[in-house]
């Protein structure tokens, strides 16, 4: 099932309450760099401070941020051979992207994937993204 069915990836940003600003969708064998440009420019993040996983811990997309006047706060890969300095204190805020996949696996329908076309799947988890600010 590949047309947004059990393999699709959902990548997502969130603010700093951890309610969601944008959404895609990817397949499930998509590294996640290589959507995260195209995340972060649907989003307003000049002044701001993009906190990510090692998946993003690749230099040109920390130069990406960065020539966008915003700061990073991302661990590099653990094959980089030049690392660069992580503020760990900062770096557990990003806690709140996972209780946000927390939160959207509470709804049966996107935890077990129930839908095999990608468009519907994607309509839900927006449906899902509108409740999650309201409980």
């Amino acid at each position: 099932m590949s047309r947004g069915g059990r393999s699709t990836k959902i990548h997502a940003a969130v603010d700093a309450l951890g309610n969601p600003i944008a959404i895609l969708l990817s397949t499930g064998n998509t590294s996640d760099i290589t959507v995260a440009e195209k995340l972060i420019r649907q989003i307003d993040f000049k002044g701001s401070t993009i906190l990510a996983d090692r998946a993003y811990g690749k230099w040109e997309f920390c130069e990406f941020i960065a020539n966008h006047d915003a700061d990073f706060c991302i661990p590099p890969r653990k094959d980089n051979s030049d690392p660069w300095y992580v503020d760990w204190w900062l770096y557990k805020e990003r806690h709140l992207v996972e209780t946000f996949f927390l939160k959207l696996k509470e709804f049966r329908r996107l935890a077990t994937r129930f839908d095999k076309l990608a468009s519907r799947f994607l309509a839900f988890v927006h449906l899902a993204c509108i409740r999650i600010p309201l409980a």
